[in-house]
């Protein structure tokens, strides 16, 4: 009997998870975001093409990622949003760059930029995808070598690539806005201790121990762990975190299959700019239906933005072979934070921790019960 029942239960539990993969969900996006999205990644690539400097095309071209920060809200608070994205972006990107001269602060630094920049989206109430690109670019970074004297021009090309991501932001924003109407300004998270500081402690701490996993195992490539364990473990419950690491896991492998196909052609500078632009294109028209199916294109745009330069020389298969072993390691990480983070017990003990470490004024009190028949009392939280 038991036996039956643990087999119907198998059965049970496989179709949820194949009714998760198949299912399609629906989107109201305009096709014109994933353009303005595709134009302000690949713009950069074919400016780099054309002056015959592909390294300065890529690093701008990770910066114009800032794109994705666009709100759908008002366009006076739109502009806001996307000029303290492309800042808060460089920084992250500076402090890599700062990071990979000083390795011995790895760690401690990727730690703690996911930490606060967790914090600070989730207290804006920044939509997807949140923390994830400040913390890849910091990430890419801190391995990308390069010397003091070279710090400036990076983070100028970098910047110039969030500052034409604005541009075209702008010019976008007043076409759409002409076709549907803007959302509304969401409040702050102002007084939600669990959701804004407790939850970016965990997640911080887990991205930070996924990239020390990968520098113990000596991964050739890991910044990418801790950008894997950000994505996945994000999710709102730990049955969503196992769903989006198995899409993760699975849309990697056939993305590398994509990526492998693409990487065995003779690329040269003019097919890697139009590929990024075509599979960001892709990827944002996807990504809401099924975030799966988009990762199969976000595979090869992540190993183009970080490796280009020493592509079209033959089959890359280490890039292929680090790029699926750190999507492993990093799903891994997240699933044990995940199983963490949403645990009562676990959730107890670090905030009792937290509590202690941080300033009492960056803790608000616990909340108090109100008397209907009061007009005192804490106000309800708005997360």
């Amino acid at each position: 009997m038991r036996h039956h029942w643990t087999w119907h239960r198998l059965k049970a539990l496989a179709h949820e998870e194949w009714h998760a993969l198949v299912t399609v969900n629906p989107s109201d996006r305009p096709w014109q975001m994933p353009a303005a999205a595709a134009l302000s990644a690949g713009a950069p690539m074919l400016i780099g093409a054309y002056f015959d400097h592909l390294d300065y095309g890529l690093i701008s071209s990770l910066g114009g990622m800032a794109f994705l920060y666009l709100p759908r809200t008002p366009l006076h608070h739109r502009m806001v949003s996307m000029m303290a994205a492309g800042f808060g972006y460089a920084a992250c990107f500076t402090l890599g760059l700062i990071v990979h001269l000083l390795p011995w602060l790895l760690v401690p630094a990727i730690t703690f930029t996911a930490i606060l920049v967790t914090m600070l989206c989730r207290f804006y109430r920044v939509g997807p995808p949140g923390s994830m690109f400040f913390v890849m670019s910091a990430a890419i970074a801190a391995y990308t070598p390069g010397t003091l004297l070279e710090m400036p021009l990076k983070v100028g090309l970098f910047v110039l690539g969030s500052l034409l991501a604005t541009l075209i932001a702008m010019v976008y924003s007043i076409i759409v806005m002409r076709i549907r109407e803007p959302l509304p300004v969401p409040p702050l998270a102002t007084n939600d201790f669990e959701h804004v500081v407790l939850d970016s402690v965990v997640i911080g701490a887990f991205v930070g121990l996924a990239l020390a996993l990968a520098q113990v195992l000596q991964l050739e490539r890991p910044y990418w762990v801790p950008v894997c364990c950000l994505a996945v473990i994000q999710g709102l419950s730990v049955r969503a975190i196992w769903s989006r690491q198995l899409h993760r896991l699975l849309g990697t492998a056939l993305g590398l299959v994509l990526a492998s196909a693409l990487l065995a052609l003779p690329l040269e500078k003019w097919s890697i700019a139009i590929a990024l632009i075509t599979l960001s294109f892709i990827i944002e028209t996807a990504v809401i239906r099924h975030y799966g199916f988009a990762v199969i294109f976000i595979t090869p745009v992540t190993i183009l933005l970080a490796d280009a330069t020493s592509l079209g020389h033959g089959f890359p298969r280490e890039v292929i072979e680090a790029r699926l072993v750190d999507t492993v390691v990093g799903c891994a990480v997240a699933l044990v934070g995940g199983v963490c983070l949403h645990n009562p017990r676990f959730r107890a003990a670090a905030a009792t921790l937290v509590r202690r470490l941080l300033p009492a004024y960056l803790v608000p009190p616990p909340k108090l019960a109100v008397d209907p028949k009061s007009k005192c009392g804490k106000p309800p939280s708005v997360g």
